[in-house]
């Protein structure tokens, strides 16, 4: 194998794994390397578009993707080669090099790890292959010892790539001395061999009271603590899973943009820029009491879209998001969003499931069984209020969907709003009400001027970011070290 592997590994979920990578792919790439990432395996609503080994388009998680942007690589469906997209608590869509399995769904867990280590293995090779450094992700935990078998996304991986790994832990919860020295301890010892170095993350306070706990971890398993990363919560990387609860950072109380955020919601990435966007507050939704005083409501993505239909009348947000409607207030729909206010979805071939929808929009949607998987260049035809200011504004998106939508009846007050390159439409709006099948529109500096005035952060500036974060606090030549390089040699 041509490239050298440094493997990003967490004490739990959460503890900053996916942007670290990021962090890395551009610290590495900044030095004229050639870098790619890779997640053998992700378990995530949050997908891209990319090309796939055989030319047609696929999915991989959106952490990968943003982190092969960060490499200044071409995102491709190796990098991700397993993709699970829950649809249910027990159930996920296993996606593999981009495509459905829909085979592989039905296979017991630790069957299918068997099944799929194969293919994360050979996309491995080829981009070992094909690259200087290659930046890795973990999952979760690599010392759950009840899934350490079957487990492929953790040790399996880093042996196959002989990585040089670091293990990252979120001090702001607690305990992450005992963390690292309990994961550490209860990886087999050819494993524990790999483990290059600690990374305390999400620190708040003076690093020197630390002392003596990385000295003393260190006496204990001889692995140094590389870094100690104070708390940041405003980098601008979208999360890679949940929401972000924390307060948004956008200035100003004018706009208050609520986000309905359902058991399956997708794509929800998408929705940084507006977190950072002066003017605006972004506040996310579960209750009716979480809509008073919304400017604008949003419903996103989700990956069953009559389950979330159903979750949304549950909670009585449906009939709130109505007379929000009734009074004037702006209703944007994405994809999955866009179907729940029409007035129907029909589905003969059980993708989905049958439902009436919100009859916001006269649009009748038909689940197939093929998913559409495709990059967008999509054109603004609004003409009236309160979304003129969209009109003619063009943007470059993405659609992950098994639906096909269809306007159910003419309706004099409906009017096409979004077309694709081809003149299709992808988009209807009816007055305040604004359905739209292309993700990644505040991801646009042009649709962002056009709604607010003003244009987040670019994604290079950024990973930028990231890049100069973890310069200032590793170890001086502690990243050289990793793969094996000098200042001299990588410089």
């Amino acid at each position: 194998m041509k490239a050298r592997a440094v493997m990003v590994l967490g004490t739990t979920s959460g503890a900053g794994k996916s942007w670290l990578a990021t962090a890395l792919c551009r610290w590495y790439a900044r030095r004229g390397l050639k870098v790619a990432p890779f997640k053998a395996q992700n378990m995530s609503n949050n997908a891209r578009v990319v090309p796939g080994p055989d030319g047609a388009m696929g999915e991989i998680g959106s952490a990968q993707y943003f982190q092969a942007l960060a490499a200044r690589t071409r995102p491709d469906v190796r990098m991700n080669p397993v993709l699970l997209k829950p649809e249910h608590d027990t159930t996920s869509q296993v996606v593999v090099l981009g495509h459905v399995r829909a085979d592989l769904a039905l296979v017991p867990w630790r069957s299918r790890s068997e099944l799929l280590w194969p293919f994360a293995r050979e996309a491995l090779g080829s981009l070992m292959q094909e690259n200087d450094v290659v930046v890795i992700e973990g999952a979760g935990s690599p010392a759950e010892i009840n899934l350490h078998a079957s487990d492929y996304v953790n040790m399996r991986t880093a042996r196959e790539a002989n990585a040089a790994c670091v293990l990252v832990t979120d001090i702001d919860r607690g305990g992450a001395f005992a963390h690292l020295f309990g994961t550490y301890h209860l990886l087999p010892l050819d494993e524990r061999a790999l483990i290059r170095g600690f990374v305390l993350n999400k620190f708040r306070g003076d690093a020197a009271l630390l002392a003596p706990g990385p000295q003393t971890l260190q006496q204990l398993t001889g692995v140094p603590t590389l870094a100690v990363l104070p708390m940041w919560r405003g980098h601008g990387l979208p999360e890679e899973d949940g929401v972000f609860d924390d307060s948004s950072v956008g200035s100003g109380t004018g706009l208050t943009i609520a986000i309905v955020a359902y058991p399956r919601i997708s794509n929800l990435d998408e929705f940084q820029p507006l977190r950072h966007c002066a003017g605006v507050r972004l506040r996310w939704t579960r209750t009716p009491a979480d809509l008073a005083g919304a400017t604008w409501i949003v419903l996103p993505g989700s990956k069953h879209t009559s389950g979330d239909l159903a979750w949304l009348r549950e909670q009585g947000l449906a009939a709130e998001i109505a007379r929000h409607v009734a009074a004037g207030g702006r209703v944007i729909g994405l994809c999955g969003g866009l179907q729940m206010l029409g007035s129907e979805m029909i589905d003969p071939d059980g993708i989905d499931g049958k439902s009436r929808g919100l009859s916001l929009l006269p649009l009748r949607t038909r689940f197939e069984a093929a998913k559409l998987v495709r990059h967008t260049r999509a054109r603004f035809c609004v003409a009236t209020d309160p979304w003129s200011s969209l009109d003619g504004v063009s943007f470059d998106g993405y659609e992950i969907r098994h639906g096909r939508t269809e306007l159910a009846t003419e309706a004099a007050d409906t009017f096409v709003a979004l077309r694709n390159a081809s003149g299709d439409a992808i988009g209807w709006q009816r007055g305040s009400v604004l359905g739209l099948y292309v993700h990644g529109m505040f991801e646009s500096a042009e649709v962002m001027r056009a709604l607010f005035g003003t244009a987040s952060r670019t994604l290079n500036e950024v990973f930028d970011g990231l890049a100069d974060f973890i310069d200032v606090h590793f170890t001086p030549d502690a990243l050289l070290d990793l793969i094996g390089g000098t200042k001299n040699h990588l410089s």
